[in-house]
């Protein structure tokens, strides 16, 4: 029995280095797997933030060009409002499941921000409809979608933790004639 209770200590210190191994082990896949959990919700809520400022980008570009038919704005390619409903009728349907997903997966700030930003597109499309022709009050309108958007970007980085981004705020010329095949 002596030799048993002198080689006790020892049986207890692997009985223990292998507990204490066990534990780490355990923790480190614990913590490993709330890493990966955390790192594909962001990926989807950065796809989710993508879509739907993609699917109000469509909305946006297509009042651009209603307004520019009824001589509101510079856009180069003017679109009749005739022409543009049914195209205005999809973007709209597009933007509400993307808007569902927004609502579902974001973050309440970012959600605020997205609402914000898509009420101004609602009074850009409501502008239209009425067939105004009101250049300063379109520019107006035009302004402050660019503040939503601008907000509603910088609400995603800060919900998704990334650097500050380009305000995508930049003077915009008239558009230059395209090179013919000669090279002029």
């Amino acid at each position: 029995m002596s030799a048993f209770m002198q080689q006790l200590p020892a049986l207890i210190g692997v009985v223990i280095g292998a507990l204490g191994s066990y534990l780490a082990v355990v923790r480190s896949d614990r913590v490993r797997s709330e890493r990966e959990r955390a790192t594909r919700w962001e990926e989807r809520r950065l796809a989710v933030y993508s879509d739907y400022a993609r699917s109000l980008k469509t909305s946006v570009t297509l009042t651009y060009r209603v307004a520019s038919h009824l001589g509101n704005d510079p856009h180069p390619h003017p679109l009749p409002l005739s022409d543009a409903e049914p195209l205005l009728t999809e973007a709209v349907l597009a933007r509400d499941p993307a808007g569902e997903a927004l609502i579902m997966l974001g973050s309440p700030q970012v959600v605020e921000k997205a609402r914000g930003w898509v009420l101004v597109v609602m009074e850009m499309e409501r502008f239209l409809r009425e067939e105004r022709r009101e250049p300063e009050a379109w520019q107006e309108l035009l302004e402050r979608q660019r503040a939503a958007r601008q907000e509603y970007y910088a609400s995603v980085r800060a919900d998704l933790a990334l650097p500050p981004g380009h305000s995508a705020r930049w003077p915009v010329t008239a558009a230059q004639p395209p090179a013919t095949a000669g090279g002029r």
